[in-house]
């Protein structure tokens, strides 16, 4: 597969879950039921490994799209992807204070972080591969 192909497709598969994501975003906020949300309960912590889940492999897919590129801070690179999902995240998250169906929840936003730094070591690692196959 071709690097602009595999980009072409990491942007579709991420334009599908943040599409996905906004869906699950707006039955909570609406209390609406989704099976996701039966399933989340039956595994201990499941909200917040969904938090991690949810938007680690969004975090993935945009560092993908996005071919990695990123920006130094010191000497620690911020990826575009990871940067943008955060804000995001942390818009999201905050949004919560104001809606009554919702709770605002520091320990999901550590979760979000976590999934968020976890994922994108992982699309390092994942672009590494990629880059060393291409030469």
């Amino acid at each position: 597969m071709t690097h602009t192909l595999f980009s072409r497709l990491a942007i579709f598969v991420a334009a599908g879950f943040f599409c996905f994501i906004i869906w699950i975003i707006y039955l909570a906020n609406t209390g609406g039921g989704s099976i996701f949300f039966e399933l989340i309960r039956y595994i201990p912590y499941g909200d917040k490994v969904g938090h991690m889940l949810l938007f680690g492999l969004l975090t993935f897919v945009a560092n993908l799209a996005l071919q990695s590129r990123h920006f130094l801070l010191g000497r620690i690179p911020l990826y575009y992807g990871a940067v943008l999902v955060s804000i995001f995240v942390l818009s999201e998250e905050i949004s919560q204070g104001f809606i009554p169906s919702r709770t605002l929840d520091i320990i999901d936003l550590i979760a979000d972080a976590v999934g968020i730094t976890l994922f994108s070591y992982l699309s390092c690692v994942t672009q590494r591969y990629i880059d060393k196959q291409r030469q």
